[in-house]
């Protein structure tokens, strides 16, 4: 039987009630998504959906991310809501293209972890699978694994099996209306021109989530845990001396609180030139370079291959006086005598995130 795989969350508890239901069959996973979006979240519940097969010991295969073809399949129901219109041609082009590739291996049936979906009807989906069943001869298994306490034992499932929990369905439709329900910033669509892996962000979940498959791997006991924190992004910066545009770098939190300001600098300290108002301060690039052993040769550089952010909160921390600074703090090649205005459209807001933690075993503690 293939099984269309959506995510591991619904994946891993429907391939363990499919192998106990179905234990004649040989189950084989087809990972095919094209909807997901970005790219980086694609590579993300992939990489969990390969974790959870390896430890269920079923074979797994990858279907083609062809992006541009979804969306063209798609256009004109972008305000459609979910389970609606958009979301049935989205079902029929997985089960198309599933259907083929159980054709292409010889398969006689097919299913969807889209099942147990709480965010899909399952009417709808055994609709386009009964459909499917009568144009290519491939039987759709229509298994319902929600009722009768399905929905609690998944969610124990993925708690103790640790499993990418994403907060969306996939698609970018989807995510856009319902972050603008939330009133929540659309912040997995950011991506810094540097390529600076932000907090928080799906590149950083990635980062995470190889790393703890590499720990399984070598045997090494950990934990997922979660944390709230001050969460920080960057839309927009603009800096100019005497109307003159100069490049500058805003230090990771620099904020302002009407995205304007302007002045001159009134005083100088050891690295810090202090503007004449919004606490606002400023770095030469020498000095940068200086405290935090780099060699930029200007701040045009420095822009587009950032230091991490870790790296920038340790020089933060450096300039000021509190580990709770959120003060305006800028990266220039030189200052100038001269009027300075400031455009920064940043934002920081109150967010969640993992972290891994490795296991002692109680055996190994002494007093």
């Amino acid at each position: 039987m293939l099984v269309h795989i959506c995510c591991s969350v619904d994946s891993h508890f429907f391939l363990e009630k499919l192998q106990k239901d179905f234990p004649e069959e040989k189950l084989t996973g087809f990972f095919y998504d094209p909807n997901i979006h970005p790219y980086s979240e694609y590579k993300l519940r992939y990489l969990d959906v390969q974790r959870s097969c390896k430890k269920l010991g079923i074979d797994l295969l990858e279907g083609e991310y062809d992006f541009e073809t979804w969306m063209g399949l798609v256009r004109g129901l972008e305000n459609e809501p979910e389970k609606g219109s958009r979301c049935e041609v989205c079902f029929d082009r997985r089960f198309y293209v599933s259907a083929h590739k159980a054709l292409e291996l010889g398969e006689k049936k097919i299913t969807t972890t889209l099942l147990v979906s709480p965010l899909k009807s399952q009417e709808q989906l055994k609709r386009v699978g009964d459909a499917f069943y009568e144009k290519n001869g491939v039987e759709f298994v229509f298994v319902d694994y929600r009722t009768g306490g399905g929905s609690q034992d998944q969610s124990r499932v993925t708690k103790e099996e640790q499993l990418y929990r994403q907060d969306y369905c996939g698609c970018i439709y989807g995510l856009s209306m319902q972050r603008q329900q939330q009133d929540k910033l659309m912040d997995e669509m950011f991506s810094p021109l540097g390529g600076q892996i932000l907090p928080a962000s799906i590149e950083e979940r990635l980062e995470l989530y190889q790393r703890r498959m590499d720990y399984e791997d070598e045997g090494i006991d950990y934990k997922l845990v979660r944390e709230k924190f001050l969460n920080y992004r960057q839309f927009n910066l603009k800096l100019s001396i005497s109307k003159k545009e100069v490049d500058a770098h805003a230090l990771v939190y620099s904020t302002l609180p009407r995205k304007k300001a302007n002045g001159r600098i009134e005083y100088s300290s050891d690295e810090l030139h202090f503007l004449n108002r919004e606490e606002i301060r400023f770095v030469l690039l020498k000095d940068f370079n200086r405290l935090t052993q780099s060699s930029f040769n200007c701040v045009k550089e420095l822009i587009f291959n950032p230091l991490s952010v870790q790296r920038e909160l340790d020089l933060r921390h450096k300039l000021s006086n509190s580990a709770y600074d959120l003060s305006p703090i800028f990266v220039v090649d030189e200052l100038k005598e001269g009027k300075i205005e400031i455009y920064l459209d940043a934002k920081s807001y109150e967010d969640s995130r993992e972290y891994l933690v490795l296991k002692i075993r109680a055996n190994t503690l002494s007093l």
